[in-house]
């Protein structure tokens, strides 16, 4: 799992000066729509859409008309940023760095011209969530729908919707570049200091303002949070065009389930195996385990008898593949929790028994 110093992205009033370079949303690439049926296209080259890209703008432009009226845009006392309307009561997610000490906002929402108060429910800065509520919930609030993080593929295409540098309902378009990362937070510029498992790595811009939007798929499901945009220290720390994370949905709805049910984190799902592992593939690659690269001594995986070269195939009753799929089954269990693992040693397949540290 690879590290990386990260900038959160909030803004400050000083960027206001860049604010128009964040104008560009889906134009890039867009061609003349195809000629109405019945009737031949321009012959003069360039003018027709070829089918393929004609569906592919259709199914963005439907997904952001479904998803964007989800997004909102939270103004602090300095700082702004993003939300994702999580349910028809007024619970909003974002990241604990849009809030930060702050216990009231104001919001925007798609269908609202003018400002909304929320107050903080509960701020989580160890996993950089937060969830705020409406004080007056306006009609027509539309909760976004949450993804499965285990389905999120390398390549797929993603849309990243919220206020860059203040510009409200922009959207950015990317690929997802990679799953898994583990990235740690300044504590900063904005930042909570937090280092934060199982990110997904995207190439939609991410720019300060779009902390606590929306990562989408083209099926109209959030599958992240965007969060942090890498920092290039050779560009004198300036951000790192193309590579910015996301809070994978899964750990979001662990988080913020707990948050909205009891008003704060009763179960934070950071239980621990004590190892550093990667994800191994078959030679289709795909990928069907959890490869242990080293146990802590006296950690948990390490008194279960788990150690370098076992593949962690289950944990307790949740089929193991990858790195994330590990990380949320161990969100779901408290550390002290003794569960068996299933893994491969040697090609041969063996149980035990693992009390769970915590992380």
């Amino acid at each position: 799992m690879d590290a990386s110093r990260i900038r959160a992205r909030s803004p400050r009033t000083a960027l206001f000066a860049a604010a128009l370079a964040c104008c560009a949303a889906l134009a890039a690439g867009c061609t003349a729509p195809a000629a109405p049926a019945g009737r031949d296209a321009p012959a003069s080259p360039g003018a027709a859409v070829p089918l393929a890209a004609g569906d592919l703008q259709s199914q963005y432009l439907r997904v952001i008309k479904e998803v964007l009226p989800s997004v909102v845009q939270i103004q602090a006392r300095q700082d702004l940023g993003s939300g994702v309307v999580y349910d028809g009561e007024g619970h909003i997610v974002t990241n604990a760095h849009v809030v930060g000490s702050e216990k009231t906002f104001q919001v925007t929402t798609a269908s609202n011209e003018e400002p909304l108060t929320a107050s903080l429910v509960y701020s989580y800065p160890e996993q950089d969530l937060a969830v705020i509520r409406l004080e007056k919930v306006p009609d027509g609030l539309r909760p976004a729908v949450f993804g499965d993080s285990e389905k999120v593929a390398v390549g797929q295409i993603v849309l990243a919707m919220g206020s860059p540098l203040g510009l409200s309902s922009s959207v950015t378009q990317g690929i997802v570049s990679a799953t898994g990362r583990t990235v740690s937070e300044g504590d900063s510029g904005g930042g909570t200091g937090a280092t934060i498992a199982n990110m997904v790595q995207t190439s939609a811009a991410i720019n300060p303002g779009n902390s606590g939007g929306a990562l989408v798929d083209l099926n109209g499901r959030v599958i992240g949070i965007p969060t942090l945009a890498a920092v290039d220290q050779s560009l004198g720390g300036g951000a790192a065009p193309g590579i910015g994370f996301a809070i994978p949905a899964s750990m979001v709805k662990t988080v913020a389930d707990q948050i909205v049910r009891e008003g704060k984190v009763v179960d934070s799902g950071r239980a621990a195996l004590d190892i550093t592992a990667r994800t191994v593939v078959d030679d289709r690659y795909q990928p069907v385990g959890v490869a242990v690269v080293s146990a802590r001594a006296g950690g948990a995986a390490d008194r279960a008898g788990l150690g370098p070269g076992d593949i962690i195939t289950r944990l307790g009753d949740r089929r193991i593949t990858t790195i994330t799929s590990l990380a949320e089954a161990l969100a779901t269990a408290r550390p002290g929790r003794r569960m068996p693992v299933t893994f491969l040693r040697d090609g041969e397949e063996r149980t035990t028994q693992v009390t769970l540290g915590e992380q």
